[in-house]
Formats: C-alpha cells, sequence, structure tokens
C-alpha cells in the first residue's frame, strides 16, 4: 500500500511543461478506502501560476485554430489509444482516489476513450451550412469559428468521464483549455493530462493546474484571458460561475446536480424495476449527479416493491473497491461521509423511518475509510428535507403516491431538474410522464443514471444553466457561429 512516504509528487502542465507551482507548496490527495494512503500530491497553485496558463493558452490560441478541425480529430484519435493502452493505471488510480469499484473506474476510461473517438470524428463533420442569398450572384454560408480560451473546472466523482467530455469537444472545436480539477480527483486528473501530453498535442493547447477553488477557481471566473467556462459541480459553487461569468460576459455552461425522481407504476415490471433503483441509486455509491434519490411507488405494489428493493439491497457488498466481489465502495471524502451521515439522521429527526442500511461499517478493513450501508428511508413526505435536497450518497427516499398525476407532482416538487425515470407497461402512462415531467433527461423503463456519450445532456430548473454537454449539442458551447456573405 502506497504511504506518505513514497507517493508520487505531480506537477501542473503548462506550455507543455511539467512545472511546480510558484508557492513551493503540495497539497495532498488521501484515499477514501484508507485516509492513511495518500494517492499523490499535487501543486498548491496561485495567481502567477494561473497567469502563465492563461499566457500560454492565449499565444496558443491562433495556431491551434489554424492547424484545422482535421487535424485536431486525428490528434484526439491519438489521445483515445494512448488512455487505452494504459486503462489498468488510470482505472486503479481513480478507485484508489475517490473510492468507485474497479470495474466501475474501468467502465469510466473506456467510456472516456469512446468520447474521445466521437469527438475526434467531429474532425471530418462539417462546421458550418451554405443559406441562399436574396441576390443571385452572391455567396452566403456560416461557419463554426472556436470561443477562444476556455476555462474547465470539473468534480471528483467523474475523474476520467467529465474532464473528457468537456476538454474532447472543447479542443476538436479550436479552443485552448486551462483545465482545473478537484483535488479530491487531481492525480487521477494528471493521469489523463499525461495522455493528452504523450498524444503530442503543441505548446500551450491543453493546460493544467491544481489548486484551491478560491484561489484558482474563482481565478479563472475572473481571468481577463477567459472567453468561455465550463463548470459542474455543486448548485453553490455553480451559481457562483454563472454569476461571475455573466458579469463579465463571457460564455458558460454549469451542470449542478438534481435530485432524481424514479416512479413506479401498478403495471411495471417490479423486479426491473428494483434492480434499475438499486443500480441508479447505489452504484459509485450514490456520488453522481443522475442518481436515483426519490423512490415514488404506486400504493398498488408499494409494499411489494419495498420488500423486493430490502431483500436486493441486503446482497450488495461494501467494502475496498480494488478487492473482487465488492459491489459498493466508500463515501469519497470525509467530508462527504460526514454530508450523508448527517442527511441519515436528518431524515430520521424529520419522522422518516429508517428500515435498511445507514449505519458506519466497523472493524478490520474499514475504520480507516469511508464505508457505510446503503440506507433506504420509508413514510417520507415530499416536503422533507431528504425528499428535496441531494444527498450525493447512498440513501432512497421511499414516497406512496395513489395514483400517476400524485406521483409527477411529488417528482416535480423539487428545485432540481435533472434526470427522472418512470416504470410503466402503460404507453399513456409514458406519455404523459415525457409530457408533464421537469427534466432535462427522461427515460422510460430504465435507471434514471444513465447518460449516452451521444445525446445532448443537462437540466433544467437549478440543475443547469447554459447549453447542453455531449453528443452535437457541446458544438453549440464550444463555437461561436459565423455568418459570410460573398458578392460575386
Amino acid at each position: 500500500m502506497v504511504t506518505k512516504n513514497n507517493s508520487a509528487t505531480f506537477k501542473n502542465f503548462i506550455n507543455n511543461e511539467w512545472v511546480s507551482s510558484q508557492s513551493n507548496e503540495l497539497l495532498e490527495s488521501v484515499s477514501p478506502m484508507n485516509k492513511n494512503e495518500v494517492v499523490g500530491y499535487v501543486q498548491k497553485s496561485i495567481q502567477e501560476d494561473l497567469d502563465k496558463a492563461f499566457k500560454a493558452a492565449e499565444n496558443a490560441k491562433s495556431a491551434w485554430r489554424k492547424i484545422g478541425q482535421h487535424a485536431r480529430g486525428q490528434l484526439l484519435f491519438k489521445v483515445a489509444d494512448v488512455i487505452e493502452e494504459n486503462i489498468d493505471e488510470i482505472a486503479e488510480t481513480a478507485t484508489r482516489e475517490m473510492g468507485k469499484t474497479l470495474p466501475e473506474a474501468k467502465g469510466e476510461t473506456a467510456r472516456g476513450v469512446a468520447i474521445l473517438r466521437y469527438y475526434a470524428g467531429e474532425g471530418m463533420r462539417k462546421n458550418g451550412d451554405v443559406i441562399p442569398a436574396s441576390d443571385k450572384d452572391a455567396l452566403m454560408f456560416t461557419k463554426r469559428v472556436p470561443v477562444g480560451v476556455v476555462g474547465i473546472i470539473t468534480p471528483w466523482n467523474f475523474p476520467i468521464a467529465i474532464p473528457i467530455w468537456k476538454l474532447a469537444p472543447a479542443l476538436v472545436y479550436g479552443n485552448t483549455v486551462v483545465f482545473k480539477p478537484a483535488t479530491e480527483a487531481s492525480v487521477t486528473a494528471a493521469k489523463i493530462v499525461e495522455c493528452f501530453a504523450k498524444a503530442g498535442l503543441p505548446e500551450g493547447v491543453l493546460n493544467f493546474i491544481v489548486g484551491s477553488g478560491s484561489v484558482i477557481g474563482q481565478g479563472i471566473i475572473d481571468h481577463e484571458s477567459l472567453n468561455a467556462i465550463s463548470f459542474t459541480g455543486s448548485e453553490g459553487v455553480g451559481k457562483s460561475v454563472a454569476k461571475g461569468a455573466a458579469l463579465s460576459g463571457v460564455k458558460y455552461q454549469v451542470e449542478m446536480g438534481g435530485k432524481n425522481p424514479v416512479i413506479v407504476m401498478k403495471d411495471a415490471d417490479l423486479d426491473s424495476a428494483v434492480e434499475a433503483v438499486i443500480s441508479g441509486a447505489f452504484r459509485s455509491t450514490g456520488q453522481k449527479c443522475t442518481a436515483t434519490s426519490k423512490v415514488v411507488v404506486e400504493s398498488a405494489v408499494y409494499e411489494e416493491f419495498k420488500q423486493k428493493l430490502l431483500m436486493e439491497t441486503e446482497k450488495i457488498t461494501v467494502g475496498n473497491g480494488l478487492n473482487e466481489g465488492i459491489w459498493m465502495g466508500p463515501c469519497a471524502s470525509q467530508s462527504q461521509f460526514n454530508t450523508v451521515k448527517d442527511y441519515i439522521e436528518i431524515g430520521k429527526s424529520e419522522g422518516a423511518k429508517l428500515i435498511a442500511g445507514g449505519k458506519v461499517l466497523e472493524g478490520e478493513g474499514f475504520d480507516d475509510g469511508f464505508y457505510l450501508t446503503p440506507a433506504i428511508f420509508d413514510e417520507v413526505t415530499a416536503d422533507m428535507r431528504i425528499a428535496q435536497e441531494e444527498i450525493f450518497g447512498p440513501v432512497i427516499a421511499l414516497i406512496e403516491a395513489g395514483s400517476l398525476e400524485e406521483a409527477i407532482k411529488i417528482a416535480n416538487d423539487t428545485k432540481f431538474g435533472l434526470s427522472a425515470s418512470i416504470f410503466t407497461s402503460n404507453i399513456s402512462s409514458l406519455m404523459e410522464f415525457i409530457d408533464e415531467i421537469e427534466a432535462g433527461l427522461v427515460r422510460i423503463n430504465a435507471e434514471s443514471a444513465g447518460v449516452e456519450l451521444q445525446a445532448p445532456f443537462g437540466g433544467m430548473k437549478s440543475s443547469g444553466y447554459g447549453s447542453r454537454e455531449q453528443g452535437e449539442a457541446a458544438q453549440e458551447f464550444y463555437t461561436e457561429i459565423k455568418t459570410v456573405f460573398i458578392k460575386g
């Protein structure tokens, strides 16, 4: 096991050089599986470091734009190949750093490879349209051009996929980047940036810098060279990003989480619904923005569904994500561990009944990590905090509803609107759900936590502001439209 004495130190990557921070200080990334294990040390960067990163990105943007979309796409293909060659090392680092099981981490890394190849293909796709002109002797067309220097700020819960689904479109469409990951996932992020470097990106195109949110995160938002910013993280910080960007006239895209409901109707396949709810709620220890958080069940099947859910939840194995046979790992940090424990106590104090889990695991292999069992609350009402607020942990709030109309009302009763799902065999019910649910991602007879890389992703209400991520929709954010009129 890695200890504090032999953990590697990772530098910032600025203008194609791995450099130490001017602060000469380091931050440590601690494993949630064992808080005595330091996965690695990263730079505690300061404003001077950030200025160098932006200067490199600013100096590189003209040449990077001029090499053309096809050449940029070919470089992304190379990055994908390098990551694929190093998939085991990257996945193991992600597991050690944020706790998800090794199979999940390998799946996330493979998804990152697929995202890169999808956007690499954009190098051969159109970037404009010919438009009929009123003058018969004129040619009018549009072309998409890069925004410029893009700031990218990513969270710790998907330390591979989320950075890549922002970096890949930003780069292929011709932008240069200043990239700040969450400190808790910064070693994994450094491993990803190493792959971009090995693929041969030109100087200054991708700049990687680690530091506190108050210094480097805020510094990115406020920087005079910033042209656009893409952020995924908490609601409070996301709103601050949007406000700062709006005041500066900078293009912004923020994704801020959700309180994602699943509705189970009496005509549903209950076994399939239970399987999907458990996967959606407890995979990745519930630490994903599309995780199932409240489950609204029609009264006629409420008790039957609950018993099936309890029976399957008992089978979940919790432990070190590197070990075989482990289904769910720990919470990703001491802070998140405390948050989940607090919400479990809040649920009890509000009058909800804890009918499964929610217990801190103790003993050999558990005492030094942030482990707890997946929790299920019964007798939950829609106004309780555990039914309203994002917990970002393995906690389900069960709510009974007498009809589809009531179920949809309960599902919509939250400030968030990211993902939602329904289980039903009735076409009228699913069509009403599609029309009435307030969510950016709507899934039928499938778990709430599924995101297809080729489809637009984003939320309504307080779940997100700005244009959608992923798929063709990413082009809307990372480019501007230039209309050209040529008189013959």
